[in-house]
This record gives C-alpha cells, sequence and structure tokens, in this order.
C-alpha cells in the first residue's frame, strides 16, 4: 500500500497523474490516511527542490493541503535540513499556521450525483456575452450577433470578430460626426450581464477585456478630443494604445464609500477592480506608467504594485499579479479570501443570488477554480472546506 501511494505522489508531483489515478489518491486518503502523510514526508526529506512541473505556488504546501485537506489536522516531522531550503521551511510553516482551504488549478470534476440530493439541475459557468448601446439608445446584443459588421456611426465601422471580439475600424473617421449638438461627445457602453465577460477594441485601438457584471463607456471616436476618457463600474483590464499627445484616462463611476478615482495613464497595461459591491477599487499596473487620483490626491504606480481605495483612503502594496489577473486567464483566484469575497465572484460568473443560512462560516481561501466548472463542480470544491451549499434555482444558500 505503501509503495502504490508513493508511485501515485509521484506522478501528482510530475504532473502526470490520470484522472482515474488521481480520483484513487483521493480515495487513499480517507482509508489510508496516515500512509499518505508518511509517503508524503518521505518525498519531502528525498528531495532538496521542487520539481519544475511544480513552480510558482505549486509547490508541496499545495500538494499537501490539496490531498489531505484543511479539515483534518496534519503533523509532519521536521527534518534537520529543512532550514537550508527556503521553499520547504516555507511548506511547513504554512501547514503549521494556515487556516485556509487551497485548491488546485488541475481539478477533477465531480459527478453532480455527488452533491447534495437537492440539487436537480446544474448552472453552466458564464461565457462571452455582452450589450452594446450606441449613442442613439440603440442596443445589439453581442451574444447573438453574427461574425461581421454591427455597425457604422461617426464614419467608424463596428465588427465582431470569430474570436468574439468588438473592434472599432476608424481608417474612414475624421470625428466630425462626434460630436452631438452641445458640442459633447457622442458616447457608446459595453455592458457584461453576470455570468459574461467579453473583449472589445477601442476607437483608438486600446484593448479592453471586460469581466462579469460590467460596463465600460467610451466616446464613439477619440478623434478631435483632448484626451481619451472613459468610465468603468465592475472589472476591466486595459492594454492602452500610446498616444503622448491624447491622455488616456479611466474613472470608476459614482463616488460610492469612498472608491471614486480617475486614472490617467499614456501606455500601460493594467487592471482595475471597481466594483460596487467591493469594499475597494484596487488598481494594478502590469507595464508602463500609471497616476491614480482619489479626489485631490495624486499617487504614481509602478509596475507590480496595486493601489487600494477605500472610504476615500489609499494605500500602495505590491501586488499579486497572478491573483489580480485570474479572471482573464480562466480562473476564479483567492489569496486569504474570506466566505462572502469568494461567494461575490461565484454570483457574477453564474449569474446567481447567494444567502447565508445561520453564521457565516469564518474561514479563509486560497487558491483557484477553474471557470469552466458547472456551478456545482466549483461548490463541491468550497465544500472540502467543510462548508455546505444548497441550490434552490438560481439561489445559492451557504450553510456552517
Amino acid at each position: 500500500m505503501k509503495e502504490q501511494v508513493k508511485y501515485l505522489l509521484g506522478k501528482f508531483e510530475k504532473g502526470t497523474l490520470s484522472a482515474a489515478e488521481s480520483l484513487q489518491l483521493l480515495e487513499l486518503t480517507g482509508t489510508e490516511e496516515e500512509t499518505v502523510v508518511e509517503g508524503i514526508s518521505e518525498m519531502m526529506s528525498e528531495q532538496q527542490e521542487p520539481s519544475p512541473n511544480m513552480t510558482g505556488d505549486l509547490i508541496w504546501s499545495g500538494m499537501l493541503t490539496k490531498i489531505v485537506g484543511i479539515d483534518q489536522p496534519l503533523v509532519i516531522k521536521r527534518k534537520p535540513f529543512l532550514a537550508r531550503f527556503r521553499w520547504l521551511a516555507a511548506a511547513v510553516l504554512l501547514l503549521t499556521l494556515s487556516v485556509g482551504l487551497y485548491f488546485y488549478r488541475q481539478v477533477v470534476p465531480e459527478p453532480i450525483s455527488a452533491f447534495p440530493e437537492q440539487v436537480t439541475a446544474d448552472i453552466a459557468p458564464g461565457g462571452n456575452k455582452a450589450i452594446l448601446i450606441l449613442a442613439d439608445g440603440s442596443e445589439i446584443s453581442l451574444t447573438d450577433a453574427e461574425n461581421g459588421a454591427l455597425a457604422r456611426q461617426a464614419g467608424i465601422t463596428i465588427r465582431k470578430t470569430a474570436e468574439g471580439q468588438v473592434i472599432y475600424d476608424t481608417s474612414s473617421s475624421d470625428g466630425s460626426e462626434n460630436e452631438a449638438s452641445d458640442g459633447q461627445p457622442k458616447y457608446n457602453t459595453i455592458a457584461t450581464p453576470r455570468g459574461g465577460q467579453y473583449q472589445i477594441n477601442l476607437p483608438d485601438g486600446t484593448k479592453v477585456w471586460l469581466n462579469a457584471a460590467s460596463a465600460l463607456t467610451f466616446p464613439q471616436s477619440f478623434n478631435k478630443l483632448k484626451q481619451r476618457h472613459v468610465i468603468l463600474n465592475g472589472e476591466a483590464y486595459f492594454e492602452v494604445a500610446k498616444n503622448k499627445e491624447q491622455p488616456f484616462k479611466v474613472s470608476t463611476g459614482a463616488d460610492i464609500a469612498g472608491k471614486a478615482q480617475v486614472i490617467e495613464v499614456l501606455g500601460t497595461h493594467f487592471n482595475v477592480n471597481s466594483y460596487d459591491d467591493e469594499e475597494s477599487t484596487k488598481t494594478t499596473l502590469l507595464e508602463g506608467s500609471l497616476r491614480v487620483m482619489p479626489g485631490t490626491g495624486s499617487f504614481l504606480l509602478r509596475p507590480g504594485q496595486q493601489s487600494i481605495l477605500s472610504q476615500h483612503k489609499i494605500k500602495v502594496v505590491p501586488a499579486d499579479t497572478e491573483e489580480c489577473l485570474a479572471w482573464k486567464a480562466g480562473y476564479l483566484q483567492f489569496n486569504r479570501a474570506d466566505i462572502k469575497t469568494v461567494m461575490r465572484q461565484i454570483a457574477r460568473w453564474y449569474d446567481v443570488t447567494v444567502r447565508y443560512e445561520g453564521a457565516v462560516p469564518a474561514l479563509e481561501f486560497g487558491g483557484a477554480i477553474q471557470k469552466d466548472l458547472t456551478l456545482v463542480q466549483a461548490l463541491k470544491i468550497l465544500n472540502k472546506s467543510q462548508i455546505h451549499f444548497r441550490i434552490e434555482g438560481r439561489e445559492v444558500i451557504v450553510m456552517p
């Protein structure tokens, strides 16, 4: 039995474990937990560095928590040489101090029948869904629209590509039709519903990825404008086209709970999370330069930094860029997040409402859930932390 466990653990560590073998290893944790823990301990003592297949956060600490689970105490005897290898010492420290639940990206989906019997219908994950609202008030469903030209305004042709993107073709536009009768620019809005996301190429060539339940308002043409000013509600990732003569600015909508701000850039890659139901507005810089201006203040961000604005107060911290961009890469990712933070993301992506029955579980979560999983499969991962769920239609009830 012990040799079989070590064989399966070795394949897990190398990234070659099949789905059937994954289930076999998980089953062993329920019947042969001590053997599994002993096998992991031996492999840790035999190995000085993690495998190249397990980079970043995919180290033995994650493997241990994934296999054995946080709901059961795990004790590992320290070897004298552990202090010499920081990655291994960090793994032991994480296991002895953490009270969170770690999810792996390579999740083996479990059948719906394994979830509570009251589930009668699963809910599919979100996808490419959005509505384009033109300056004249007309609406175009980008979800249902065929590929090709969608509309023409101010000399601009709006197209939908086969990859599910909206592109503004400005080759024949001079901006002469961009002003309303009062001299103000005409604006378009692209909005994603709960359970939707979309990519748009703005008239200046800037690329924007919108997360679920988000909206971006922008001029139908940037020609003849002194600056490129857009308004965001929700979350988006920007790759701004460089134009020193025409600064790019992003406003995060109305001042709700002291979270409003203006971001000024020349050419950069950054992510903004400004949902109304979140406690703060978070701006994360990946590349270039960025100036965050909450109220009368001004803060310059460097690549790898994040500003957090709440109650009219702002702080700048090192950014977890992987967590910030996980939604764009196809994951719901958390770093010591409480259950309400986790469930807000679940609610947006699966277009469900969430209700708490009894005391809210005081747990922290870390790791990632694939966004292509169904709702039941996603909740089964959370269920491993001894948090229980009930699904009634499109409502998820969280129970201790």
